[in-house]
């Protein structure tokens, strides 16, 4: 919306048009979701608290994480808030790549939305239940994989890049084009989600995941840079950048009230929705093997939950104490 202002501005005053350049209003972006999140933070949490919606905690978990019981959950929509009017305020709303990011974090943060409110607030263990959210993660998924592959103007743009080898790639065909971006985009929303619990532990990784990404992305939307890095160019992917610096600068601001001790916890519809946003954002700018080495502790984390249940349903034994192993 401000750049389409400022756009018109500038065909009068000149020093308008300093905000077509994408690095500054990435700049503007991450502080304006910083700002933001600060100033409703407080707000959220004493609403969220009235309406007891409080964080469960498991018995058989360390004894040490019971003082977390009752602090409040469902933050993430401080963060989801936040992404999406700074997005709308800043990036260019004529860019499909833009909707696309934001129709995924919105979409899947709905889903999360109906878990923890089923869970905390009608006081169903099951929250909604593994078969639909599955299936809803599923939908969105494929929609997105099908609408970018239909899209795609290159054939560079439905590749898998192999990273620190110079001109590596694998030519994808529709069927595993799709399935690749379904499994990156849902697998990454659901690698956030069992991560999130301790303090911290979940926003952190993201904001320094969302950040680099802001990077890729503006580097695959320059024609220049992208050539002489050896990077998939992308037209329009450089807006992405936008939409990356406001999941960090909202990120740091939820880790104010998230740190140490936690005054609120993000829950489903902030891990869901800011894993799917990674997972896709990746995708666009052909990245999926280097989204799975930057998010070294989501995986570590899912590892341990595949680990525990493989272990215990054929051998009957634990690995770990718990799972996720922190």
């Amino acid at each position: 919306m401000l750049l389409w202002l400022f756009q018109y501005l500038g065909q009068d005053i000149r020093a308008f048009n300093v905000f077509n350049y994408l690095t500054l209003r990435a700049v503007m972006a991450m502080l304006t979701a910083l700002t933001i999140s600060f100033i409703l933070g407080p707000a959220v949490i004493r609403r969220l608290t009235a309406l007891k919606i409080g964080q469960s905690v498991r018995n058989d978990g360390p004894q040490t994480h019971l003082v977390k019981a009752g602090t409040p959950t469902m933050g993430g929509v401080l963060i989801l808030m936040s992404v999406a009017i700074t997005t709308l305020l800043w990036a260019d709303l004529s860019n499909d790549y833009v909707w696309v990011a934001l129709a995924t974090l919105v979409g899947f943060g709905a889903i999360g939305w109906i878990d923890d409110w089923r869970k905390v607030v009608e006081k169903n263990s099951r929250g909604l239940p593994s078969r639909w959210k599955y299936f809803w993660q599923s939908v969105i998924g494929l929609a997105v994989a099908a609408y970018l592959w239909q899209t795609a103007s290159l054939p560079a743009h439905t590749e898998l890049i192999i990273p620190f080898l110079k001109q590596a790639t694998i030519s994808l065909s529709a069927v595993a084009f799709i399935a690749l971006v379904y499994f990156v985009i849902v697998g990454s929303s659901n690698a956030v989600n069992l991560t999130d619990g301790l303090d911290g532990l979940a926003i952190l990784p993201t904001v320094m995941v969302a950040s680099a990404l802001a990077v890729f992305a503006y580097v695959a939307g320059n024609a220049v840079f992208s050539k002489y890095l050896g990077v998939p160019h992308v037209p329009g992917a450089g807006e992405l950048a936008i939409f990356c610096a406001a999941m960090a600068g909202a990120g740091l601001a939820f880790l104010w009230f998230n740190a140490y001790p936690a005054e609120v916890f993000m829950g489903d519809v902030g891990a869901l929705a800011l894993g799917a946003a990674l997972g896709v954002v990746a995708v666009i700018v052909r990245q999926e093997i280097v989204l799975f080495i930057m998010c070294g502790v989501f995986v570590m984390e899912t590892l341990s939950v595949m680990i525990q249940v493989a272990s215990f349903k054929t051998r009957g034994k634990r690995v770990f104490l718990m799972a996720p192993w922190c």
